[in-house]
Formats: C-alpha cells, structure tokens, sequence
C-alpha cells in the first residue's frame, strides 16, 4: 500500500475553492484509486484513508466502493478474499495489467496536461494567431474612410 505521511485535511472554507477542488477532484479520483493499487493488493478502507490523507482529495467510501466495482467490471482491477484478524474476510483489490497501463496511460497524459495548465496560470499567454495565419493587422476605423471620385 502506498505509504504517505499523514496531513491535516480540512476542507477550505471559500465555497469557490471547494466548487473548483470538487470539479477537478472528479476527474482524478478513479486514476488516484488505480495508482494507489500500482503498490500493490489494499482493502478499499485504506485505500480511502490513503486519499483521505492527501490535500484536496475529500472522498469518501460511498464514492470510493462503487467505483472499485466499476473498474472490477471493466478489467482494470481483480479482487481476492483474505482472511481478517479482527472479523469476516475482506475484499482486497489490485491491479490488472490493463489496469496497469491505465495508471500509465494517465500519468503521461496527466504530466502533459498539468504542464499546458500550468503555464497558462503562471502568466497570461498572449493570444496568437492560428498556425499559417498571419498575425491581425485590424485597425480601429470609427470615423469612415472618404473616397473622392474622379471624374
């Protein structure tokens, strides 16, 4: 299992940090469930600890437990029972080697992405043309051009 130091997780108390980290939260959090198996089988109880411990990552089991039965269903990962020390068997759940070229796929999409956004937040790009256009020359024309006629 992944092992990362505990940290104080609070949620912001500005309601637009909360709207934006759960707009973007919802699209991380199946590749961070399918990273968090690339160390090996867990218990779906700590894998949602393992994220809960991690800034911006609030999440839940009733979040966490139905996506684990969709990526069981789509092959991405497979489940075993094991024994409990302290009651019933549990489901353990790790990754499929299709699973495992999901984790890849997305960290080299997301490495990609996370660089065009953050070269965007960390200035404002000026707008260029698009490729084979030439750049504007617009002028601001508020009073009309007179034409004289010749004769």
């Amino acid at each position: 299992m992944c092992d990362m130091e505990p940290v104080e997780t609070r949620k912001p108390d500005d309601p637009a940090v909360v709207d934006a980290l759960d707009r973007l939260r919802r699209g991380a959090v199946e590749p961070c469930v399918l990273t968090v198996l690339a160390s090996g089988p867990a218990y779906s109880h700590d894998i949602v600890r393992t994220l809960a411990r991690v800034p911006g990552m609030f999440t839940s089991e009733g979040t966490v437990y139905p996506m684990l039965s969709r990526l069981r269903r789509a092959g991405l990962v497979q489940t075993s029972w094991r024994e409990s020390p302290t009651g019933p068997p549990r489901r353990y759940y790790e990754l499929t080697a299709q699973g495992r070229h999901a984790v890849s796929a997305f960290t080299e999409a997301w490495h990609t992405f996370r660089t065009g956004v953050d070269r965007i937040m960390s200035g404002p790009p000026s707008v260029a043309p698009p490729p084979g256009h030439a750049p504007s020359t617009h002028t601001d024309q508020t009073t009309p051009t007179r034409v004289e006629e010749t004769a």
